[in-house]
């Protein structure tokens, strides 16, 4: 039920449409980095290297076979006139089979623990990869809004830059509008550049991820974009939703269970083992008959003193126990962290949003009254350039808004454990002119 619920909140906060064909998706981004991203293909290769190792610890349990063969001359005499030099040969066929060994047992089990823990591990880096992604595509998007608004706005105040010089001119303003809107151009040159540069970079963190340079990414489409409140509507029940799906949090139950049984291959070096052993021997020499040697046999060991070593490990592993435990605890708390701060940006993204739309507005009549009482000398230029950066500033501030919004479903979902390749397509559905 709450699964469905969580998939109905995000469905809700985005409407679905076509996006722009010639620029790259969100969609397509992601299915690029999946492919190409060193973090997730490490964690693949971890994965297939505990697969690999739990036959390395079932060999144990299986019987152990070699063959030794050796061929040779000696001298056999006291004396040089006496002595003679014989050929031979031994050949050795040999087979081992453990019945008892405790550490073995535990082997496997830590084996097998590896395994479910670096396919867990697999599965958490492409819940990051979905959010890395995510935060890196919307960064570009957000960069690329910011360098629109100042160049829109060095525009805005070039023209009015322009009017001022001619106002000016024929005696109807004073040098220092001229000073006071020249000034404010220069400085929206200066934000140009900083705006380009910042959009370089975050091109760049994109690369990182995938490999691939973009220089067209499809847009948020603002028409269609609707911020909904989160369902479950409290977070309570997000943290509840953690405890139990959160990835980092299981792969940290299996390191605390995986140094749990660490203890016990340490305290086996006090246990007996046992093993069956059989040999079969052929010799031939020149100075011997040939001879065959069958041996079989029970082999029991039973430790009694190793210097103190066994006891002393079995200390290290239990301080590896404890230090597990707290790494547990630890990510259980950043978790939890992470749950209740995405959950209260998404309810501060929404109000932000609603607030912004309307300072837009705002800022846009004033700006227009503004304008108009400057052109009947009831208002300053610095008055007009102060009502041009408070508009741009707000759509800006829009336009991180929506953008803060995406990221802290994203992230809540993450941190919930429940984050999907579905819930990208939600996203990347609300993208395209």
């Amino acid at each position: 039920m709450k699964k469905t619920l969580i998939s109905s909140f995000v469905c809700a906060a985005f409407v679905v449409f076509s996006s722009g064909a010639s620029a790259e998706t969100l969609q397509n981004v992601y299915q690029t980095a999946l492919k190409k991203d060193p973090q997730v293909l490490k964690a693949a290769a971890q994965r297939d290297a505990a697969n690999a190792a739990i036959d390395i610890r079932k060999a144990a349990f299986l019987p152990s076979i070699a063959f030794q063969s050796k061929i040779g001359k000696s001298r056999e005499g006291f004396t040089d006139n006496m002595s003679s030099w014989g050929t031979g040969y031994t050949n050795t066929v040999s087979v081992s089979q453990s019945i008892f060994d405790w550490a073995d047992w535990e082997n496997l089990s830590n084996a097998e623990k590896q395994a479910l823990q670096g396919q867990t591990n697999y599965n958490a880096e492409l819940q990051y990869l979905i959010v890395r992604v995510s935060q890196a595509y919307f960064d570009v998007l957000k960069a690329s809004d910011d360098l629109t608004f100042v160049v829109a706005e060095k525009r805005a105040v070039e023209r009015q830059l322009e009017q001022t010089k001619q106002r000016f001119a024929v005696g109807l303003t004073a040098i220092t509008d001229v000073h006071e809107a020249q000034a404010q151009f220069d400085s929206v040159v200066a934000r140009e550049i900083s705006a380009t540069n910042a959009l370089e970079n975050a091109r760049e963190s994109l690369q990182q991820i995938t490999g691939e340079y973009y220089s067209n990414l499809s847009p948020l489409n603002t028409s269609k974009f609707k911020a909904t409140e989160p369902q479950p509507a409290k977070a309570v029940d997000w943290v509840g939703i953690a405890e139990s799906n959160n990835l980092d949090i299981k792969v940290r139950q299996l390191a605390l269970e995986i140094a749990d049984n660490n203890i016990d291959i340490a305290t086996s070096g006090h246990y007996p083992t046992l093993s069956l052993g059989a040999t079969k021997t052929l010799s031939d020499t020149s100075s011997t008959r040939q001879f065959n040697q069958d041996s079989v046999g029970l082999t029991l060991s039973v430790p009694i003193y190793a210097g103190g070593a066994t006891e002393a490990n079995a200390d290290v592993q239990r301080a590896n126990y404890v230090s597990a435990g707290e790494d547990l605890e630890l990510t259980h708390r950043a978790v939890l962290k992470q749950i209740r701060v995405s959950f209260n940006n998404i309810g501060a993204s929404i109000a932000s949003i609603k607030a912004l739309e309307q300072a837009v507005v705002s800022a846009e009549s004033a700006l227009k009254a503004t304008e108009a009482g400057f052109e009947v000398g009831t208002r300053n230029i610095v008055e007009v350039l102060n009502s041009t950066r408070n508009l741009f500033e707000a759509r800006r501030n829009l336009s991180t808004a929506r953008y803060n919004y995406i990221l802290a479903v994203l992230s809540l979902k993450q941190a919930a454990g429940t984050l999907t390749e579905e819930d990208l397509s939600i996203v990347n559905s609300a993208l395209g002119n």
